[in-house]
């Protein structure tokens, strides 16, 4: 059925031969739900290690920078990955590109659960990062494919709202299974969970029709990068809108675990709450997003006007969190995520710029710049940390910690900067 409604829309079949269109709720239900669980997946590996970082530093004896390295290396094998799968998505679809990676997310969970020193840590990270790499794009992509336009930022925010589930299981969950099965049972666990997510997309997830596919060999695709790379739009807004997505990443990611302890005091079933908060939060923000942005739009607001306010808000929580203004941890750690979730709907406001056919690398080009500045970032904030010698219960200063807050505030800052003063000429 979805098939020929898709051949209805291109022109592949006439008007009297169509089956009639599938509602929003089996749209829903065969392509946001299934693929929702590949891109949970995404948000458990990217935020477990919150979690489990104080014991890996204990268990193989990790410096700061080496933790900043085992983050990171997930985002460098993540941003190296959106050329090939933006290129991949296009030309084959969510459903191929996302089954074949969820075995890849399996192959790299056991790696890292057998691992026995930070080069296997390391190689397991690498390979999750390849397998995590199509999950957030295959859904937008899918997105813009199936559903109404009025309807895509609304369902774009339901996705993520669905796929912010696996952060919530990387937090008092992960640490009860962690404490139950040890952290390596934890991605034995991970690797039975994706190669079930791999069966239920091949099974249900339609194909993608021929008219909304690319053809093009890798000089072509390099030659649609470098046009979509140099667009006056991605330009302007790219980097105001990935820095929001670029705090989720970093913090949740990894060091909002160690800050949880070194900073706030907190121990693991005390980190594991504040993470869980931190979970809701973002799952929050991420099931509104749409709809408010939605709601703006139609009222007669710009349709930047909710991601400049967020960004405004996300600065003010660096400065707080950077001099201890006794913000409530819960409510800070909270909101942190509340407002830096509508980082996907300007996603959909750049690649909506572009034709259908080529939102898979339009998406994985924003998706690529943003994972090059989590690793940076990831690793810069391990190599501050390092500047100042360990405490006596081998934590990092925090002073280290708020150096780092406050250089993140001055490249969202810079951002709105280029936002406003950039002027966007012509395509």
């Amino acid at each position: 059925m979805l098939r020929r409604v898709a051949e209805l829309r291109t022109g592949g079949v006439s008007e009297q031969d169509a089956s009639p269109p599938p509602t929003l709720g089996r749209l829903f239900a065969t392509i946001t739900l299934p693929l929702s669980a590949g891109a949970a997946l995404n948000q458990l590996n990217r935020a477990v290690t919150a979690v489990i970082a104080p014991v890996l530093a204990e268990v193989f004896a990790l410096s700061a920078s080496d933790l900043g390295l085992m983050g990171a290396v997930l985002f460098a094998s993540y941003a190296l990955a959106q050329l090939p799968v933006g290129a991949a998505l296009d030309r084959y679809g969510p459903r191929r590109v996302q089954t074949a990676l969820m075995g890849v997310i399996a192959v790299g969970s056991l790696v890292f659960a057998a691992a026995g020193g930070l080069p296997q840590l390391l190689a397991g990270r690498i390979l999750l990062g390849i397998g995590i790499s199509a999950a957030l794009m295959a859904q937008l992509k899918a997105t813009r494919q199936w559903f109404p336009p009025e309807r895509i930022a609304t369902v774009a925010g339901w996705a993520v709202a669905i796929s912010s589930l696996g952060g919530i299981i990387a937090t008092v969950p992960a640490e009860w299974a962690a404490a139950t099965l040890g952290w390596r049972g934890v991605f034995v666990a991970v690797a039975v969970v994706a190669l079930l997510s791999a069966v239920w997309i091949w099974l249900v997830v339609p194909d993608v029709p021929a008219p909304h596919t690319s053809r093009g060999g890798l000089a072509a695709e390099l030659a649609t990068l470098g046009r979509i790379l140099r667009h006056p739009a991605f330009v302007r807004f790219v980097p105001c809108v990935i820095l929001l997505s670029v705090l989720n990443f970093t913090w949740q990611g990894l060091w909002l675990g160690p800050w949880l302890r070194d900073v706030a005091g907190l121990d693991g079933p005390g980190r594991a709450q504040v993470l869980l908060i931190y979970a809701l939060g973002f799952t929050a923000g991420s099931f509104l997003s749409g709809i408010v942005q939605a709601r703006l739009v139609a009222a007669g607001f710009h349709p930047l006007t909710m991601i400049v306010g967020c960004t405004l808000g996300t600065i003010a929580l660096h400065l707080g969190f950077a001099f201890d203004t006794g913000l409530p941890l819960w409510l800070g750690w909270a909101l942190w995520p509340f407002l830096a979730s509508v980082g996907p709907v300007g996603y959909t406001l750049v690649s909506a710029r572009f034709p259908g056919s080529e939102t898979g690398r339009v998406s994985t080009a924003i998706n690529g710049v943003m994972l090059a500045i989590v690793f940076t970032e990831q690793q810069g904030i391990g190599l501050i940390l390092d500047l100042w010698p360990r405490t006596g219960d081998g934590g990092w200063d925090p002073r280290g910690y708020s150096v780092a807050l406050l250089i993140s505030a001055a490249l969202q800052v810079a951002g709105l900067l280029w936002l406003f003063l950039r002027r966007e000429r012509q395509a």
